[in-house]
């Protein structure tokens, strides 16, 4: 994906709406959720949000390479590491609390089993320990873990990507190839306890990473090869979207997504593509120019991935879900505008309240 060097309003953006649908798409009342991703493809909001990790995470590596050294770099992300690790624990405890809340009160019996409130109950010591060793994860806690591992592996990733994206790529194919496997071996192939294989996932992350090193160059982009990549690619989505839509009537096994099967990537490969061309005529950018508030959300984001997980229990208990027909679309619709509202205040809260730090801390230097 071509994008410009430095802090791309593009990436964020995208990091922005992909945060939004995740909460969105874990509310099983919302009415734009039967618009999202998932719906017309293989691949979901998953896949995007992982991709633009592992290029953020270059993006960053890099730039504190540059400007402080290698060392510098090593010890961000050996930090970013414990950062994902204090959010994962914080995300787990917000969801057993709201599970315990909803059984305390009778509500939404199914939302408590999700949450993993039951057994946690049952077991608080035992339950608490193989949360704190990431062997059992609540709910939407389980993406967390994985970022947790790819966080340490960034500075051995990045500076082999600088030297060969060719070999980078190899071993990240070898290891995707291997997850089931590997998966075994660690056991982490409960999709009870891991929801996503961290060897196989790799595959997105370093995808990420890659196509930040490396983008595509302006010169390929003008060529015809471009303009009949376009095209397949096109045909591919459509084909996806048919197969999707009228093809696959029945929910796909749960395991294909936990070990990102090899046509979730090229479902994912071909969209990325599209929005690749997108963000190289400026339509991408003008969107982000008119809709800043989603450009905070994809800034703040591990912030509102947290948030995002609370404000999905609450509005989904919220929403009423006896309706059926035109009241229940439109239920639904209020309770996701809620929901994105929710989500926009907390990143603009947020990022307010980093922004008024720094402040306080020159303002409190000068009456020192």
């Amino acid at each position: 994906m071509e994008i410009r060097r430095g802090r791309s309003v593009e990436v964020d953006f995208f990091r922005g709406v992909v945060l939004i649908v995740i909460v969105l798409d874990h509310m099983p009342g919302s009415t734009l959720s039967h618009l999202m991703l998932h719906a017309y493809a293989l691949c979901d909001s998953a896949e995007v949000f992982v991709f633009l990790g592992g290029y953020a995470s270059a993006a960053a590596y890099t730039a504190v390479l540059a400007g402080r050294g290698e060392h510098a770099a090593n010890l961000r992300f050996v930090w970013r590491c414990w950062e994902i690790y204090r959010a994962y624990l914080l995300t787990a405890v917000l969801t057993l609390l709201s599970g315990a809340v909803l059984a305390f009160l009778h509500l939404n019996h199914a939302m408590v089993e999700l949450t993993g409130w039951s057994p946690f109950a049952a077991q608080p010591l035992h339950q608490a320990f193989e949360i704190a060793v990431l062997r059992r994860q609540p709910y939407l806690s389980s993406v967390l873990p994985m970022y947790v591992f790819y966080a340490l592996c960034v500075p051995f990733v990045v500076p082999l990507a600088r030297r060969s994206r060719v070999t980078a790529l190899a071993l990240s194919v070898a290891v995707w190839w291997l997850a089931r496997p590997l998966a075994v071996l660690f056991s982490i192939d409960d999709m009870a306890d891991w929801a996503f294989n961290p060897f196989a996932w790799q595959l997105m992350f370093v995808l990420g990473i890659v196509c930040r090193l490396e983008p595509i160059s302006e010169r390929f982009h003008a060529g015809d090869a471009a303009r009949w990549f376009t095209r397949a690619a096109i045909a591919a989505v459509l084909a996806f979207a048919v197969v999707k839509l009228f093809v696959l009537t029945q929910p796909l096994p749960g395991v294909l997504k936990q070990n990102l099967s090899v046509d979730r990537v090229i479902n994912f490969i071909v969209i990325a593509w599209l929005a690749a061309r997108l963000v190289r005529t400026g339509s991408v950018a003008r969107l982000a120019q008119r809709l800043p508030a989603v450009v905070t959300v994809g800034r703040t984001g591990l912030v509102c991935f947290v948030g995002g997980t609370l404000v999905s229990l609450i509005v989904d208990t919220a929403t009423p879900h006896a309706f059926q027909g035109l009241p229940g679309v439109l239920i639904g619709l209020a309770g996701d505008l809620v929901a994105v509202g929710a989500l926009l205040m907390i990143a603009r809260g947020w990022n307010g309240w980093k922004g008024q730090q720094p402040r306080t801390a020159a303002s409190g230097a000068r009456c020192g």
